[in-house]
Order: structure tokens, then C-alpha cells, then sequence
């Protein structure tokens, strides 16, 4: 009876240890996060998106696509200015565990098991801005397919970061009905290289 006592004790601590971690990174991205309009940007575009492919008449079409040029410009306009600012917060506040589940002090006991939150952003940022440019001269619904991808990934990196891989990607698949895989499949594949690269993914 002492043992299991001691298993619940030492498992309500580790539990809550975690959830102090995770408040804290989710206070401190949202402290960068709230000064842009990354997320106003993202459901006008992804809304635009699919308004855009339900639109039957070519001319008002186009000229949606055109709004939605000028909506991916200012996200990743803002992006960048996130990335910018988040660079300089201290690398020790940045670590994500590449462990599947959250576990108390994981980014110290296990450094070798981690990656910077930076260096993810900045990768993101680089390919919201490839895409938005469209360098690889994609199709319009090709173009807003690969920016959709970039986004969601960044999102998913962003809940990493906040939680944990495996939380990240039950919401992506919950809300997007899109997994992990999926996202890294559909991304550039500059993001894909640098992101697996960096993740070991």
C-alpha cells in the first residue's frame, strides 16, 4: 500500500511539475504572438482559401486570388517580425523535447533529445515566404495548398513547443483531420530538408 502511495505521490508531482513547464511556454509564445496578426491573417487566408476554390466564375476568381496575394504578403511580413523578436529570448527557454510525450525537465535531462524553437521559426518563416513569393511558379490552388501546409506545420510546431509532439498532432488531426505526416508531405521541400534536419524527423 506504501509503494502505491508512493507511485501516486510521485506521479501527481511529476504532473504537476509538467504543467508548470507548459504554462510558462505557452505564456511566453503567447507573449510574442500577441503583439501580431499572425493568427487574424491565417483564418482570413485559409477562409479566402476555400472561398476562392468554391468560386465558380473565373473572373471573380482571380480577383479573389489577388486579395489573398496581398493577405500572404502581410502574413509573412508579420511572421518575420515574430521571428525577429522571439530570436532574441534566451536559447535556454527555447529547447523542444523531440521526446513524444511531455515529461518534467525533459529539455535538461536529455539535451541531446532537443532542438531550438528558434531555429524551427525561422525555418517556418523561410518557407511562408518562398511560397508566398512563388518561387517554385505553383498553380494558385497549388500555391495556397503548400502555404496551407506551411502554416499548419508552423502550428504544429507551436504546440510542440507548448505541450508535446503527440498533443500537437491529435489537434492537427482533430481540427484539420491532417496528420503529421501528411503536413510534412505537403510542405516545400526546402521546409521539408531543413525541418527534418533539424527535428530528425
Amino acid at each position: 500500500m506504501e509503494i502505491l502511495t508512493l507511485v501516486a505521490l510521485i506521479a501527481i508531482g511529476a504532473y504537476l511539475l509538467k504543467s508548470h513547464e507548459q504554462r510558462k511556454r505557452i505564456v511566453l509564445l503567447a507573449g510574442h504572438l500577441g503583439n501580431h496578426q499572425i493568427e487574424r491573417l491565417m483564418e482570413t487566408l485559409t477562409e479566402g482559401y476555400l472561398r476562392c476554390l468554391g468560386e465558380d466564375d473565373p473572373a471573380r476568381r482571380e480577383q479573389i486570388w489577388r486579395m489573398l496575394d496581398a493577405t500572404e504578403e502581410k502574413l509573412s511580413a508579420e511572421f518575420d517580425s515574430f521571428v525577429a523578436g522571439f530570436a532574441r529570448v534566451d536559447g535556454a527557454q527555447t529547447r523542444v523535447s523531440k521526446l513524444p510525450i511531455a515529461l518534467p525537465f525533459a529539455d535538461r535531462l536529455w539535451p541531446g533529445a532537443t532542438f531550438d524553437l528558434r531555429d524551427a521559426l525561422a525555418i517556418h518563416a523561410r518557407g511562408i515566404a518562398e511560397t508566398m513569393r512563388n518561387e517554385a511558379g505553383r498553380t494558385p490552388k497549388s500555391k495556397a495548398y503548400t502555404m496551407s501546409a506551411e502554416l499548419f506545420l508552423m502550428q504544429h510546431t507551436c504546440h510542440w513547443f507548448c505541450k508535446s509532439k503527440a498533443v500537437a498532432s491529435a489537434r492537427m488531426l482533430a481540427r484539420h483531420q491532417t496528420s503529421y505526416e501528411q503536413l510534412l508531405g505537403a510542405v516545400s521541400p526546402a521546409t521539408r530538408r531543413a525541418y527534418g534536419a533539424l527535428t530528425g524527423q
